[in-house]
């Protein structure tokens, strides 16, 4: 039987064909995948886990100064700009230990002069014949006393007014803040479904850094973990920390416990009254206050850098003399962006005030370029890696006039924020001049999640910075009051530790 061949021309297209799928990596799977998708903004898929943290565990900040430091890949000037730091540090330490000890040698001779009789001057010529047995061989001189001049002026610190909202007092503004601000590039968190959660002791007073676990029914693993304030109250928004599954559940437990004492409660979703839990009798504890400053030291910051340290230095002043003389332990972290000498500078707590201003006064404006900066991974920094301790107020003050990249990858400010609620962390944050609206929202939603507060400079124009201060502030702001922004800092430190019970 003969067969027909096969034309040749026929064969010649699928040749070429093969030939073309082999040398391209020829899988459908790989076609449908080029040309590749490239795209500005990653796409966020909202994260309905709990954040992963450890609890607060410390007991004191009694130590020296610890510094870590992330390099932002800025090459020879990051190392330069890091042995500065650690030079001036070793530095300014030397310097307190040597003045400790000339104190100390002066208080010895003064006390030494003051118990020796008088005796005659000898002179040079026969001091060792004159000298008893007693004497010693050599005296050494006493340390040179500086000449008497009349004190300098000192320099009054440069006014800078703020103006403050609290977003969860004026819920319903807050929301139509948002309203007229949809569709910003951020991390959103649909926080429109609030309910309160007050836990008090057998005496009705409130509990301070209670631990709150929500449960969904039946499920022990929480959905959501917060530890209450110093007035024993907790904000829960279940859309919030639920984004996909939250709205089938009707009912959600509520587990507290404080110490050795537990107790339940159920949320309704949808009730308007508050959900209170009642444990048993709650020993006072002493007053601590964890403080941390947040600091945007990016380039941008330099034009009121000075103006902000000389604030913040009264506010550190003021805070450490509140009444009831409060256990204060001081942390700062400042940041920058990558390719900057450093991505983050982080100081441990520490209880020494001397020391932490000398940290403060440190900080130096440099760097950045693009408006945002890492201020996820600082954050995430002063969130996670602060050793932040057990029974106290914990505060972190941002001072910054720009948003995080969200680009970045890594550490997300809308994790982090829920990591604060669970460690018993309020956020407040402050935005200086230049913060465009997508900080601004940024910052206002990090201080209404964890019932802290938006501040503000204000300016006598508020599109002017140099105009000096006033009342006028370019954000979507209503109702606010103004003052110094170390008074008004210093105002809410205070009332946060006012309703501590006292031991």
């Amino acid at each position: 039987m003969r067969t027909t061949p096969f034309p040749r021309r026929a064969l010649w297209p699928a040749a070429l064909m093969s030939l073309l799928l082999m040398a391209c990596g020829a899988t459908s799977a790989e076609r449908e995948a080029w040309p590749p998708v490239w795209q500005d903004t990653p796409v966020w898929q909202p994260d309905d886990a709990p954040p992963t943290f450890s609890p607060p565990s410390a007991t004191h900040c009694r130590r020296l100064p610890v510094m870590r430091e992330v390099p932002g890949g800025g090459g020879v000037q990051q190392g330069r700009d890091a042995r500065r730091h650690e030079r001036d540090a070793y530095a300014s330490r030397a310097d307190g230990a040597l003045a400790k000890r000339r104190e100390s040698a002066d208080a010895s001779m003064a006390e030494e002069k003051a118990a020796a009789p008088a005796a005659p001057a000898v002179s040079s010529r026969n001091a060792d014949a004159s000298a008893g047995p007693s004497a010693p061989a050599f005296a050494p001189p006493p340390w040179p006393q500086p000449q008497s001049r009349p004190p300098l002026p000192r320099p009054h610190p440069p006014v800078v007014t703020a103006g403050m909202v609290d977003d969860n007092a004026d819920f319903g503004e807050y929301l139509a803040y948002r309203q007229r601000h949809a569709g910003l590039p951020v991390r959103d968190r649909d926080i429109s479904e609030r309910y309160l959660l007050e836990v008090v002791d057998t005496n009705g007073q409130p509990v301070h850094d209670a631990e709150v676990a929500v449960q969904r029914p039946g499920v022990a693993q929480p959905v959501m973990w917060a530890r209450t304030d110093t007035a024993g109250r907790v904000w829960l928004h279940p859309r919030a920390f639920m984004p996909y599954s939250g709205g089938d559940e009707r009912t959600l437990g509520v587990a507290v416990r404080k110490g050795p004492m537990q107790s339940r409660a159920l949320l309704m979703r949808g009730q308007s009254n508050a959900v209170q839990v009642r444990l048993g009798a709650v020993a006072a504890q002493p007053v601590r206050l964890d403080l941390v400053f947040l600091i945007d030291a990016t380039g941008s910051m330099g034009d009121e850098i000075a103006k902000l340290k000389a604030s913040m230095r009264a506010m550190a002043q003021q805070i450490a003399q509140l009444p009831g003389q409060p256990d204060i332990c001081w942390g700062l972290v400042s940041y920058r962006d990558r390719g900057d000498a450093y991505l983050t500078r982080t100081h441990d707590f520490t209880d020494d005030l001397g020391t932490f201003q000398q940290q403060l006064a440190s900080v130096q404006a440099h760097g950045g370029g693009d408006t945002p900066e890492a201020l996820n991974e600082a954050l995430h920094e002063a969130v996670h890696r602060m050793s932040w301790r057990q029974q106290a107020a914990r505060m972190v003050v941002l001072v910054a006039d720009a948003p995080p990249h969200l680009d970045y990858g890594g550490p997300q400010y809308d994790r982090d924020m829920q990591a604060a609620l669970a460690k018993g962390i309020k956020l407040f944050a402050v935005g200086a001049s230049g913060l465009d609206p997508v900080g601004e929202y940024i910052y206002r939603q990090m201080a209404q999640y964890t019932a802290g507060r938006f501040v503000f400079l204000t300016y006598r124009d508020a599109h002017n910075p140099g105009s000096g201060p006033g009342t006028q502030t370019p954000h979507d702001v209503k109702q606010y009051s103004v003052q110094t922004l170390d008074r008004l800092v210093v105002r809410l430190v205070s009332e946060e530790l006012a309703r501590l019970k006292r031991s």
